[in-house]
Protein backbone atom coordinates (compact mmCIF):
# COMPACT_ATOMS: atom_id res chain seq x y z
CA UNK A 1 0.00 0.00 0.00
CA UNK A 2 1.32 3.42 -0.97
CA UNK A 3 0.60 6.75 0.66
CA UNK A 4 0.20 9.74 -1.65
CA UNK A 5 2.69 12.44 -0.71
CA UNK A 6 0.74 15.36 -2.18
CA UNK A 7 -2.96 16.20 -2.34
CA UNK A 8 -5.69 15.11 -4.73
CA UNK A 9 -3.32 15.17 -7.70
CA UNK A 10 -0.72 12.49 -8.30
CA UNK A 11 2.81 13.33 -9.47
CA UNK A 12 4.12 10.53 -11.65
CA UNK A 13 7.69 10.34 -12.91
CA UNK A 14 8.27 8.21 -16.02
CA UNK A 15 11.81 7.58 -17.27
CA UNK A 16 12.99 6.21 -20.60
CA UNK A 17 14.97 3.06 -21.38
CA UNK A 18 17.79 2.40 -18.92
CA UNK A 19 21.00 1.59 -20.84
CA UNK A 20 23.28 -0.97 -19.25
CA UNK A 21 25.19 -0.90 -15.98
CA UNK A 22 26.13 2.75 -16.45
CA UNK A 23 22.42 3.65 -16.69
CA UNK A 24 21.62 1.61 -13.57
CA UNK A 25 24.43 3.36 -11.69
CA UNK A 26 23.10 6.75 -12.77
CA UNK A 27 19.68 5.81 -11.41
CA UNK A 28 21.10 4.69 -8.08
CA UNK A 29 23.04 7.95 -7.78
CA UNK A 30 20.44 10.44 -8.96
CA UNK A 31 16.90 9.06 -8.80
CA UNK A 32 16.31 9.42 -5.02
CA UNK A 33 17.33 13.09 -5.20
CA UNK A 34 15.22 13.71 -8.31
CA UNK A 35 12.13 12.13 -6.75
CA UNK A 36 12.52 14.28 -3.66
CA UNK A 37 13.00 17.48 -5.66
CA UNK A 38 9.89 16.82 -7.77
CA UNK A 39 7.73 15.45 -4.89
CA UNK A 40 7.09 12.29 -6.89
CA UNK A 41 4.34 9.90 -5.78
CA UNK A 42 4.91 7.09 -8.30
CA UNK A 43 7.84 6.18 -10.55
CA UNK A 44 7.67 4.07 -13.73
CA UNK A 45 10.88 3.19 -15.58
CA UNK A 46 11.51 1.26 -18.79
CA UNK A 47 14.26 -1.28 -18.10
CA UNK A 48 14.39 -3.46 -21.19
CA UNK A 49 18.02 -2.50 -22.02
CA UNK A 50 19.35 -2.38 -18.48
CA UNK A 51 21.51 -5.52 -18.67
CA UNK A 52 25.15 -5.35 -19.75
CA UNK A 53 24.48 -5.83 -23.49
CA UNK A 54 20.73 -5.89 -24.06
CA UNK A 55 17.62 -7.14 -22.39
CA UNK A 56 16.93 -6.99 -18.68
CA UNK A 57 18.47 -9.32 -16.12
CA UNK A 58 17.41 -10.22 -12.60
CA UNK A 59 20.30 -8.16 -11.13
CA UNK A 60 19.53 -5.09 -13.28
CA UNK A 61 15.85 -5.27 -12.34
CA UNK A 62 16.88 -5.38 -8.67
CA UNK A 63 19.05 -2.29 -9.21
CA UNK A 64 16.23 -0.34 -10.85
CA UNK A 65 13.76 -1.23 -8.11
CA UNK A 66 16.44 -0.48 -5.52
CA UNK A 67 16.98 2.97 -7.05
CA UNK A 68 13.32 3.81 -6.53
CA UNK A 69 11.20 2.46 -9.39
CA UNK A 70 7.70 1.33 -8.44
CA UNK A 71 7.02 -0.30 -11.82
CA UNK A 72 9.46 -1.48 -14.51
CA UNK A 73 8.17 -1.75 -18.07
CA UNK A 74 9.79 -3.63 -20.96
CA UNK A 75 10.04 -3.98 -24.71
CA UNK A 76 11.09 -6.23 -27.55
CA UNK A 77 14.28 -7.37 -25.72
CA UNK A 78 12.63 -8.19 -22.40
CA UNK A 79 12.80 -11.97 -22.81
CA UNK A 80 16.37 -12.03 -24.18
CA UNK A 81 17.84 -13.31 -20.90
CA UNK A 82 16.62 -16.53 -19.34
CA UNK A 83 17.21 -15.43 -15.75
CA UNK A 84 14.54 -12.74 -15.99
CA UNK A 85 11.76 -15.09 -17.07
CA UNK A 86 10.80 -16.52 -13.67
CA UNK A 87 11.08 -13.03 -12.16
CA UNK A 88 8.46 -11.81 -14.63
CA UNK A 89 6.10 -14.37 -13.16
CA UNK A 90 6.94 -13.69 -9.50
CA UNK A 91 7.07 -9.86 -9.49
CA UNK A 92 3.80 -8.28 -10.54
CA UNK A 93 5.43 -4.85 -10.99
CA UNK A 94 7.96 -6.09 -13.56
CA UNK A 95 6.25 -5.99 -16.96
CA UNK A 96 6.85 -7.08 -20.53
CA UNK A 97 4.65 -5.97 -23.45
CA UNK A 98 1.32 -7.74 -23.04
CA UNK A 99 0.94 -8.30 -26.78
CA UNK A 100 4.46 -9.73 -27.19
CA UNK A 101 4.32 -12.76 -29.52
CA UNK A 102 5.02 -16.23 -28.11
CA UNK A 103 5.56 -14.86 -24.60
CA UNK A 104 5.11 -17.55 -21.95
CA UNK A 105 6.33 -15.51 -18.99
CA UNK A 106 4.94 -12.45 -17.27
CA UNK A 107 2.32 -9.98 -18.41
CA UNK A 108 1.93 -6.39 -19.55
CA UNK A 109 -0.43 -5.09 -16.87
CA UNK A 110 -0.23 -4.27 -13.19
CA UNK A 111 -2.30 -2.40 -10.65
CA UNK A 112 -0.72 -0.16 -8.00
CA UNK A 113 -2.89 0.67 -4.98
CA UNK A 114 -1.99 4.20 -3.88
CA UNK A 115 -4.50 4.38 -1.03
CA UNK A 116 -7.39 6.50 -2.21
CA UNK A 117 -6.71 5.84 -5.88
CA UNK A 118 -5.48 2.95 -8.03
CA UNK A 119 -3.07 3.23 -10.93
CA UNK A 120 -2.97 0.69 -13.76
CA UNK A 121 0.19 0.45 -15.87
CA UNK A 122 -0.10 -1.12 -19.34
CA UNK A 123 2.89 -2.15 -21.48
CA UNK A 124 2.38 -2.60 -25.24
CA UNK A 125 4.60 -3.38 -28.23
CA UNK A 126 4.33 -1.75 -31.65
CA UNK A 127 4.25 -3.67 -34.91
CA UNK A 128 5.62 -1.23 -37.50
CA UNK A 129 9.35 -1.79 -38.29
CA UNK A 130 9.75 -4.16 -35.33
CA UNK A 131 9.14 -7.44 -37.16
CA UNK A 132 6.44 -8.25 -34.67
CA UNK A 133 3.75 -9.38 -37.09
CA UNK A 134 2.70 -12.19 -34.75
CA UNK A 135 2.07 -9.73 -31.94
CA UNK A 136 -1.52 -9.01 -31.03
CA UNK A 137 -2.65 -5.71 -32.50
CA UNK A 138 -1.73 -3.09 -29.86
CA UNK A 139 -4.94 -1.13 -30.40
CA UNK A 140 -7.07 -4.19 -29.68
CA UNK A 141 -4.86 -5.24 -26.78
CA UNK A 142 -5.13 -1.74 -25.31
CA UNK A 143 -8.94 -1.90 -25.41
CA UNK A 144 -8.90 -5.22 -23.56
CA UNK A 145 -6.50 -4.07 -20.85
CA UNK A 146 -8.25 -0.73 -20.34
CA UNK A 147 -11.49 -2.59 -19.72
CA UNK A 148 -9.65 -4.77 -17.18
CA UNK A 149 -8.18 -1.70 -15.49
CA UNK A 150 -11.59 -0.10 -15.12
CA UNK A 151 -13.05 -3.34 -13.75
CA UNK A 152 -10.18 -3.39 -11.25
CA UNK A 153 -11.14 0.09 -10.07
CA UNK A 154 -8.24 2.03 -11.60
CA UNK A 155 -8.76 5.80 -11.69
CA UNK A 156 -5.45 6.41 -13.48
CA UNK A 157 -4.21 4.38 -16.46
CA UNK A 158 -0.70 4.72 -17.90
CA UNK A 159 0.44 3.18 -21.18
CA UNK A 160 4.07 2.52 -22.17
CA UNK A 161 4.02 1.97 -25.93
CA UNK A 162 7.35 0.45 -26.95
CA UNK A 163 7.39 1.13 -30.67
CA UNK A 164 9.60 2.31 -33.54
CA UNK A 165 7.34 4.33 -35.81
CA UNK A 166 6.34 7.85 -34.80
CA UNK A 167 3.10 7.50 -36.76
CA UNK A 168 2.09 4.35 -34.85
CA UNK A 169 2.80 6.02 -31.53
CA UNK A 170 0.89 9.19 -32.41
CA UNK A 171 -2.04 7.19 -33.73
CA UNK A 172 -2.32 5.13 -30.54
CA UNK A 173 -2.08 8.31 -28.48
CA UNK A 174 -5.05 9.87 -30.22
CA UNK A 175 -6.94 6.57 -30.20
CA UNK A 176 -6.58 6.37 -26.42
CA UNK A 177 -7.19 10.09 -25.77
CA UNK A 178 -9.79 10.36 -23.04
CA UNK A 179 -9.57 6.62 -22.28
CA UNK A 180 -6.28 6.69 -20.35
CA UNK A 181 -4.31 9.22 -18.31
CA UNK A 182 -1.12 9.11 -20.37
CA UNK A 183 0.54 7.41 -23.34
CA UNK A 184 4.33 7.59 -23.51
CA UNK A 185 6.54 6.07 -26.17
CA UNK A 186 9.77 4.18 -25.54
CA UNK A 187 12.34 2.28 -27.66
CA UNK A 188 13.98 4.94 -29.82
CA UNK A 189 16.04 6.43 -26.97
CA UNK A 190 15.79 10.03 -28.23
CA UNK A 191 13.49 12.34 -26.32
CA UNK A 192 10.96 13.99 -28.62
CA UNK A 193 9.80 17.60 -28.39
CA UNK A 194 6.07 16.90 -28.44
CA UNK A 195 5.01 16.46 -24.82
CA UNK A 196 1.40 17.63 -24.69
CA UNK A 197 -2.03 17.10 -23.26
CA UNK A 198 -4.28 15.75 -26.00
CA UNK A 199 -7.76 17.29 -26.49
CA UNK A 200 -9.60 14.88 -24.18
CA UNK A 201 -7.12 15.02 -21.32
CA UNK A 202 -4.51 12.34 -22.04
CA UNK A 203 -0.85 13.23 -21.49
CA UNK A 204 1.34 12.22 -24.43
CA UNK A 205 4.95 12.09 -25.64
CA UNK A 206 6.25 10.15 -28.64
CA UNK A 207 9.45 9.07 -26.87
CA UNK A 208 10.69 9.57 -23.33
CA UNK A 209 14.34 9.36 -24.29
CA UNK A 210 16.75 7.18 -22.31
CA UNK A 211 18.49 6.90 -18.98
CA UNK A 212 22.04 6.43 -20.18
CA UNK A 213 25.30 7.91 -21.46
CA UNK A 214 25.05 11.32 -23.12
CA UNK A 215 27.94 10.85 -25.58
CA UNK A 216 26.56 7.78 -27.31
CA UNK A 217 24.45 6.57 -30.20
CA UNK A 218 21.23 5.55 -28.44
CA UNK A 219 23.34 4.48 -25.48
CA UNK A 220 25.88 2.50 -27.51
CA UNK A 221 29.56 3.35 -28.00
CA UNK A 222 29.57 5.54 -31.18
CA UNK A 223 32.51 3.75 -32.84
CA UNK A 224 30.54 0.49 -32.91
CA UNK A 225 27.60 2.07 -34.71
CA UNK A 226 29.81 4.07 -37.08
CA UNK A 227 31.63 0.90 -38.08
CA UNK A 228 28.34 -0.89 -38.73
CA UNK A 229 26.92 1.93 -40.83
CA UNK A 230 30.08 2.85 -42.74
CA UNK A 231 31.85 -0.50 -43.12
CA UNK A 232 29.17 -3.12 -42.59
CA UNK A 233 30.82 -4.20 -39.32
CA UNK A 234 29.21 -6.75 -37.06
CA UNK A 235 30.73 -5.68 -33.75
CA UNK A 236 28.79 -6.44 -30.59
CA UNK A 237 26.88 -3.54 -29.09
CA UNK A 238 28.82 -2.05 -26.19
CA UNK A 239 27.19 0.60 -24.01
CA UNK A 240 29.15 3.83 -23.85
CA UNK A 241 30.70 5.09 -20.64
CA UNK A 242 30.85 8.56 -19.18
CA UNK A 243 28.32 11.11 -17.97
CA UNK A 244 24.70 10.00 -18.00
CA UNK A 245 21.37 11.75 -18.08
CA UNK A 246 17.95 10.60 -16.92
CA UNK A 247 15.23 11.52 -19.42
CA UNK A 248 11.47 11.26 -19.23
CA UNK A 249 8.37 13.15 -18.17
CA UNK A 250 6.70 14.35 -15.01
CA UNK A 251 2.93 14.03 -15.05
CA UNK A 252 0.45 15.65 -12.74
CA UNK A 253 -2.76 13.66 -12.86
CA UNK A 254 -6.11 14.25 -11.20
CA UNK A 255 -6.53 11.19 -8.97
CA UNK A 256 -10.32 11.29 -9.31
CA UNK A 257 -10.89 11.98 -13.01
CA UNK A 258 -7.66 10.38 -14.26
CA UNK A 259 -7.01 13.32 -16.58
CA UNK A 260 -3.52 14.76 -16.98
CA UNK A 261 -3.37 18.32 -15.68
CA UNK A 262 0.28 18.97 -16.53
CA UNK A 263 3.14 17.28 -18.37
CA UNK A 264 6.77 18.37 -18.39
CA UNK A 265 9.84 16.80 -19.94
CA UNK A 266 12.62 15.80 -17.58
CA UNK A 267 16.36 15.84 -18.28
CA UNK A 268 18.44 15.30 -15.18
Amino acid sequence: MYEILGGENLKILVLGDVCGEVGCEALLKNLPRLKKQLSVDLTVINGENSASSNGISAPSADLIFGAGADVITGGNHTLSRKDIRPVLDSNEYLLRPDNMPLAEFGKGYCLVDMGHTRVAVINLLGQVYLDMHKAENPFICADRLIEKAKNDGANIILVDFHAEATSEKRALGFYLDGKVSAVFGTHTHVQTNDAQILPLGTGYITDLGMSGPINSVLGVEPSVIIDRLKNGGQGRFIFAEGECRLEGILLEVDSKTGKTLDIKTVKY
